[in-house]
């Protein structure tokens, strides 16, 4: 699999339902960052990316209730019901020196500390409650490995190489 170009939007949330009678709407996060959000002026929804200026954002309990100009009714609100929504990567919360986005991980080759190939990572994904994981795919067949400090000993995206420290059990190995 090639290494995916960097998108031009990242995803940060999806609309669940309209919240009240004025166009305001309840978003699910999926952002690490949520408390960035009051910082943004504009969102991206649905698969086009339509622009939408924020007019205000407010956390409210796991979720975020953001109202986008233009959209001031509840009906108006629930044409956007299951919508993603985006934020220019531009306007994306700077990563730390250590971290990824996940885009820039999938198409990687993973190779253990004894310089043994396990594959290509596909996909990344949150497990729930837990941290990220990747899924590897290679000479083992499908491997899952977690996102975490313990096991990634080395990250040099550019040349497309993660060298992964070997825990016990972690390749099922015994």
């Amino acid at each position: 699999m090639p290494r995916q170009p960097e998108p031009r939007y990242l995803v940060i949330g999806r609309i669940q339902r309209p919240h009240g009678v004025r166009g305001e709407l309840r978003m699910e996060i999926v952002t690490d960052y949520p408390e960035q959000l009051s910082r943004l002026h504009t969102l991206y929804l649905g698969k086009k990316q339509r622009s939408y200026a924020l007019e205000g954002v407010r956390l409210h309990q796991k979720v975020a209730l953001v109202k986008l100009l233009g959209v001031d009714d509840r009906d108006a609100a629930d044409e956007l019901r299951g919508e993603l929504v985006y934020v220019a990567v531009e306007d994306a919360v700077p990563l730390e020196e250590d971290e990824h986005y996940e885009y820039e991980l999938v198409g990687s080759n993973v190779f253990t500390e004894e310089d043994e190939l396990l594959g290509e990572i596909v996909e990344v994904f949150t497990a729930p409650g837990a941290n990220d994981v990747m899924v590897v795919h290679g000479p083992r067949g499908e491997v899952l490995i977690p996102l975490i400090e313990d096991v990634v000993a080395d990250a040099d995206l550019a040349a497309g190489r993660l060298v992964i420290r070997l825990l016990p059990g972690l390749l099922g190995d015994t």
